[in-house]
């Protein structure tokens, strides 16, 4: 279990970690977004022992972290993947952090083969591609059996397969019992695999919730309908709660009901209905709407741009 409490890190003038409070529960995949420069790193660092708190305090397994006899068995935790020395293999990389960790050097070729580097584990890491290094940066996170796990942006650089190995590896330690807290960039991977989410930006909590709950506060969340009857469906549908909006001739969208009650709606009215099609947002879509105040970098519309080239 991950707690953090109170949490602030400024640096200067600038707060970097506002008051940040929230828990990482064991047995499920947490995870851990927001835009650039909303605090993330630094809180993953403080969380590490490797940046002390202006304020505040985390607890990794309700201990400090720093003070554990066996600190990577109580936390694996991958921030950096090029924090390596590039002239050693792959393997005496592994064997240098156990022997400095107190982890049987057995444990090494088991890791080794569970992250698939079996094959070019006594290559040099000067020579690795991204995606070989982040599974040696796994590697190294796994290394000390933790019961915590923190992975900052896993997949970057892997392939298809690698995505895939990742996302069935964090859903089976998390099926282990594990605490598994894992940040990334890639909103669809999110949706794929994590089943709660911490969401920060400029520093503050946005949300802690369900993914499920977090996407249904979006907007987006309605159901289309198209039918011949549009206008009378309309009259049949609205009451205290429900909203219905047109936009094109024949077609309406209802928020607040599902397809079903509105099927059956049309059906005791005795209306038609060409399409029922329930529309949610995706975790994308439902990030930019809730984070939209938060981001500290934002992007020039495309159209602007356009017609700035084009002058």
């Amino acid at each position: 279990m991950i707690e953090v409490e109170n949490l602030r890190k400024e640096y200067g003038d600038k707060v970097a970690v506002d008051d940040l409070t929230f828990t990482v529960q064991p047995g499920t995949v947490t995870g851990f977004l927001g835009p650039n420069g909303a605090g993330k790193s630094t809180t993953l660092r403080m969380i590490a022992g490797l940046d002390e708190p202006t304020r505040g305090r985390v607890r990794v397994n309700g201990a400090d972290y720093r003070r554990s006899a066996a600190p990577m068995a109580e936390l694996g935790i991958l921030l950096e993947a090029k924090a390596v020395h590039t002239g050693r293999s792959a393997r005496n990389h592994l064997l240098a952090l156990a022997a400095t960790n107190g982890v049987p050097a057995r444990r090494v070729d088991e890791v080794i083969e569970m992250v698939g580097l079996a094959e070019v584990a006594r290559k040099r890491v000067g020579g690795f591609s991204l995606g070989m290094g982040q599974r040696l940066g796994v590697a190294g996170a796994l290394l000390g059996d933790p019961r915590v796990v923190i992975l900052d942006e896993p997949v970057n650089g892997l392939d298809p397969e690698g995505v895939l190995w990742i996302r069935n590896l964090l859903k089976a330690l998390a099926s282990q019992g594990r605490t598994v807290f894992v940040s990334s960039h890639l909103m669809s991977e999110m949706a794929q695999t994590a089943t709660r989410l911490v969401v920060v930006g400029r520093g503050k909590l946005v949300a802690d919730t369900t993914v499920d709950e977090f996407v249904s506060r979006a907007t987006g969340n309605g159901v289309l309908v198209r039918t011949p009857e549009a206008p009378r469906l309309r009259e049949a549908l609205l009451r205290p709660g429900i909203t219905v909006t047109s936009e094109e001739q024949g077609v309406l969208e209802v928020f607040g009901l599902t397809a079903q009650e509105i099927g059956t709606a049309a059906w005791h009215a005795n209306l038609p209905l060409y399409e029922l099609t329930s529309r949610t947002a995706s975790l994308e879509e439902a990030f930019m709407q809730l984070t939209h105040d938060a981001v500290e970098y934002r992007n020039q519309p495309v159209d602007q741009m356009k017609q700035e080239v084009a002058v």
